[in-house]
């Protein structure tokens, strides 16, 4: 397998991402574009200053209450993208959440604290536990993701509220798969689209695909069934990305909500990643990453060092002991989640078996072993080549204890259970 020369991406990371001649991935190429192409900062600042002008106009022609909607889940991205629309624009924000119930201690209390601090309107839609089950159970037979549901509720729930009220703009934070891969750059200004939603976030699968698979009724699909063209069109429905106008940098905007609005991250170790600020609301993450690493041999910790590395926070000798000790990490969590889905942890693993890239994986007298890593790659000539210059700012430094998990300093106990103890059973609400 070939591996990024930069950062610790496989060729075969997901949903895409290609290789130049130096051995550099996209994901890399899109963080470096951030300023190595000339992007005037400013200018889209301005861009978007005059899309939330638009969208106050619009709110007070329509009569709405409300100059756009954000999608939110309690984690770092939503306090950042609602405290920069509310302060620095002035705006009133609809605040969406799709509940799909799995959710962490840690989520739910950076939820409750969003709310109470931003003082904006919220609706919350909650998804049937029975259908979650169902669906989430007949999502890893198919595809191997016990998660579609939420990815599908994230990207539709709060398109249906939008149709409802009217309302014209939705902003989402960072394009994800940008970010990860380089899936799109920053000269695109790509934009939300049912088709994108479809491909990348729902694996190909509409919620009409589901319907009379393992006991799934067209009840239990309601919070997935995107509205019609019609419906879309007629209110004028645009989803912009805030990375598309701000200089993404998730570690900044983490210390710049704990410092505003006592946005906090986890004190514990985590079984599948060192970074203890992102993605923290989502209990089911580390059961749906094992998922990614048994099908193609890399996980979350090779994201967060990926990226850590694009920072000059941490070097590739650095990030490859981080994979090391995360990727093959099996959750603690799946026993639950197999308990949930009526499945034994033996079943977990044969639905899995079909699924494994066998670019990465082999099977040696009954077992299966990965064939490769990133670790198993010496540091030579190509690597160093690429590699970027380090910045002061070091990712496993005393001072980031409370950011990124180091076993030779870890963070200090912050009083609260929910962010001190890990749970190994997720909160429906």
């Amino acid at each position: 397998m070939e591996y990024c020369a930069r950062c610790l991406y496989p060729a075969n990371a997901k949903p895409t991402i290609i290789f130049d001649d130096d051995g550099v991935c996209s994901g890399c190429r899109y963080h470096e574009s951030r300023k190595t192409i000339e992007i005037d900062w400013d200018e889209r600042q301005k861009q978007f200053e005059r899309i939330v002008d638009e969208a106050k106009k619009m709110a007070r022609e329509r009569g709405n209450s409300h100059d756009c909607i954000i999608p939110i889940s309690g984690g770092k991205d939503s306090h950042f993208q609602v405290w920069l629309l509310k302060k620095k624009y002035e705006m009133n924000p609809l605040l969406v959440t799709f509940n799909h119930c799995y959710n962490s201690p840690a989520g739910n209390r950076n939820l409750y604290n969003l709310i109470e601090k931003s003082g904006c309107d919220h609706i919350r839609g909650t998804a049937g536990l029975d259908s979650v089950r169902r669906i989430s159970r007949y999502m890893l037979e198919k595809v191997g993701d016990l998660t579609w549901h939420y990815h599908a509720g994230i990207k539709t729930f709060p398109i249906q509220i939008a149709v409802k009220y009217n309302i014209p703009l939705m902003v989402w934070g960072e394009h994800g798969f940008a970010e990860l891969t380089g899936l799109v750059t920053l000269e695109d200004f790509v934009e939300f689209t049912k088709w994108s939603r479809k491909e990348h976030d729902m694996r190909g699968y509409e919620s009409a695909d589901l319907i009379g698979k393992n006991g799934i009724t067209i009840g239990d699909i309601s919070p997935y069934v995107y509205p019609s063209d019609e419906e879309i069109a007629r209110c004028g429905l645009r989803g912009i990305y805030l990375s598309n106008f701000y200089y993404w940098n998730a570690k900044e905007q983490y210390l710049t909500m704990k410092k505003e609005w006592d946005f906090a991250a986890i004190t514990y170790e985590r079984d599948r990643t060192f970074n203890l600020f992102s993605k923290i609301e989502d209990h089911a993450n580390d059961v749906h990453d094992y998922l990614k690493y048994l099908k193609f041999g890399y996980g979350r910790a090779t994201d967060d060092a990926s990226m850590e590395i694009r920072h000059g926070r941490m070097t590739r000798e650095e990030g490859i002991e981080m994979v090391k000790r995360y990727d093959a990490r099996e959750p603690s969590s799946l026993p639950a989640y197999c308990k949930f889905l009526g499945l034994s942890v033996q079943q977990f693993y044969d639905l899995v078996e079909p699924m494994r890239d066998k670019r990465i994986w082999e099977k040696k007298n009954g077992k299966w072993e990965a064939n490769d890593s990133v670790d198993r790659h010496p540091i030579a000539q190509r690597e160093e080549a690429a590699a970027i210059d380090q910045v002061a700012d070091r990712a496993l430094s005393d001072e980031n204890r409370s950011l990124y998990y180091n076993p030779k300093n870890p963070p200090m106990p912050s009083g609260d259970t929910d962010l001190d103890k890990p749970s190994t059973t997720f909160r429906v609400i």
